[in-house]
């Protein structure tokens, strides 16, 4: 098992065509990350040198991808979005694979009726990739659960925003390199497990009182007039009424399960563990590969007055490595944010 904090990473730069158009031969600074329904992104530092100077020069932006190794293993991979050439450096920015949904449209008009979110999800991706395919795969590691009936109209709508209110209704999603997995709210299976003695410096327990919503009103689309609601007045936290419009819902049963799915994982003060400025320790029994949002973490913890002893889904992971200099040996660092999933909020 590769521990979180001794990880030596590795980069290249390819064409969409798959050729090599760079080695990152000598990588000062490296960073990925990984998100919870939405778009992850990568950074690679590369000092250039005599054999390959002349190919960064030709990385362009979604011409190309940054493909991060983490001890020989694939752990990220997406298109540069942004390129900074200096004088002895050259800086590459990347995003995974989803951006791309972000710069499509529905290409056909789609109606869904009591279908399982998943499917919807799956026919999304597949749409928006079907003129021009990076190369993409879809797996559904398990149903959502949840089903719902929504339409599509062709040129009407991003896909990737689609996809941002389809996660709101009681699905997840996540990237990993050329992979877009889809996963039910309640899926906890767990990947490892921290305790203090995994967080020398500490951890931070939060609550978000402003994501409380005891009571949801969605909305359909203005032709079908459709409203549903989940909810009411808490008799401990009062009531926190919340209404949103999602056009894509055309009947009550869809509003109401979308109001369900919302109220499911808003119905109690959320609460978060963030170690966004603690590194995990090194002699930490965590597999970094496997650090994947829409998986779970057992975490125990009594260092702050909040005591912790839960399984928290994973939401988001950053990993950075710096390469050091003459002076100063270089790094790694692994972050990993957690939160109550559906089912323990519930």
């Amino acid at each position: 098992m590769s521990v979180a904090g001794c990880g030596s990473h590795s980069a290249v730069v390819l064409d969409r065509n798959g050729a090599t158009v760079a080695v990152a031969n000598v990588l000062t600074e490296c960073e990925w990350n990984r998100v919870l329904d939405g778009t992850s992104s990568a950074r690679a530092l590369i000092q250039p040198d005599s054999d390959c100077c002349g190919r960064l020069g030709r990385i362009g932006s979604w011409r190309s991808r940054l493909v991060i190794y983490r001890d020989g293993q694939y752990v990220w991979d997406g298109p540069v979005t942004d390129v900074k050439w200096r004088l002895g450096e050259v800086e590459v920015l990347a995003e995974d694979l989803s951006v791309w949904l972000d710069d499509r449209v529905p290409h056909v008009s789609r109606t869904f009726t009591n279908v399982d979110l998943s499917e919807i999800a799956e026919w999304l991706i597949d749409d928006g990739f079907a003129p021009d395919d990076p190369g993409h795969v879809v797996e559904i590691v398990g149903k959502a659960g949840v089903t719902g009936s929504r339409s599509y109209t062709a040129g009407i709508g991003q896909t990737g925003d689609h996809m941002r209110q389809l996660a709101e209704a009681g699905i997840d999603y996540t990237v990993i390199g050329n992979k877009i997995l889809l996963l039910p709210e309640t899926f906890l299976v767990s990947v490892g497990r921290l305790s203090d003695a995994d967080l020398p410096e500490g951890l931070e327990v939060g609550e978000d009182g402003k994501a409380l919503v005891t009571r949801w009103i969605v909305e359909g689309s203005d032709d079908s007039g459709v409203i549903g609601s989940d909810g009411g007045t808490d008799p401990y936290y009062g009531l926190h009424e919340r209404y949103i419009q999602m056009t894509e819902i055309t009947d009550v049963a869809s509003a109401t399960q979308a109001a369900q799915a919302r109220r499911r994982t808003t119905s109690q003060v959320p609460v978060f563990i963030d170690t966004q400025q603690v590194t995990i320790s090194p002699l930490a029994a965590i597999d970094v590969p496997s650090l994947v949002p829409g998986w779970a973490l057992d975490v125990t913890s009594a260092s702050t007055c909040r005591q912790v002893t839960q399984r928290l889904k994973i939401t988001g992971v950053r990993v950075t490595e710096n390469g050091g200099d003459d002076d100063t040996p270089g790094s790694e660092s692994v972050q990993v944010q957690v939160a109550a999933a559906a089912t323990e909020v519930a």
